[in-house]
């Protein structure tokens, strides 16, 4: 049902939260396969991609290029775009289930990002993530709040572009604020 692209590069640490999160949707049978688009780490990201079952596709290039490459060779119908570090609620699973469903109905498929959560603060920056979460409420979603998207809606979309500096908030913007829906579900980024 659902593919996770997962971009890495020197993500062995963050890449493991990332992956625990997703066990319980591999359970449930949302998660088809997991896979990780490497811009050729040098550290132990293969080896966290190879216990957990996971395809590693070393796809050294841009950023937009890596993520088409691994949306073209995935098993799903459905894409779930996460950063590395990306620890989604475990009631992301019912969730996406609920948005693909509802989703499947419609005649133009929307795509959907997770709520953005608060991550622990530190040092007085307390006030500057209510600012983030604040903006994020009201404003375009973001890359790191995940992205959940219907394959064919990618392919039509033509994926993630080469050009711009930020291919995925490229992305976020070519879809449109009305055509992506907020999940209950958050989504932090340790």
């Amino acid at each position: 049902m659902l593919t996770v692209i997962i971009p890495t590069n020197e993500s062995e640490r963050p890449l493991v939260r990332t992956l625990a999160c997703l066990v319980g949707g591999v359970t449930a049978g949302l998660v088809r396969d997991v896979i990780l688009a490497d811009a050729g780490s040098a550290d132990e990201t293969a080896k966290v991609a190879d216990v957990a079952g996971c395809t590693f596709m070393r796809a050294p290039g841009p950023l937009g290029q890596r993520l088409r490459r691994a949306a073209a060779s995935a098993r799903g119908d459905w894409l779930m775009f996460l950063r590395p570090g990306t620890v989604l609620e475990p009631a992301w699973i019912g969730e996406t289930l609920r948005f693909i469903e509802q989703a499947n109905m419609e005649d133009e498929p929307r795509a959907a990002c997770f709520r953005r959560v608060a991550r622990v603060a530190s040092h007085g920056t307390a006030l500057r993530e209510a600012g983030r979460i604040i903006r994020g409420a009201f404003g375009a979603p973001r890359p790191d709040q995940g992205m959940v998207i219907a394959k064919r809606v990618y392919e039509r979309l033509g994926g993630h572009g080469d050009q711009g500096s930020n291919p995925e908030s490229d992305l976020i913007r070519e879809l449109g604020r009305r055509r992506i829906a907020i999940l209950q579900a958050g989504a932090s980024l340790s």
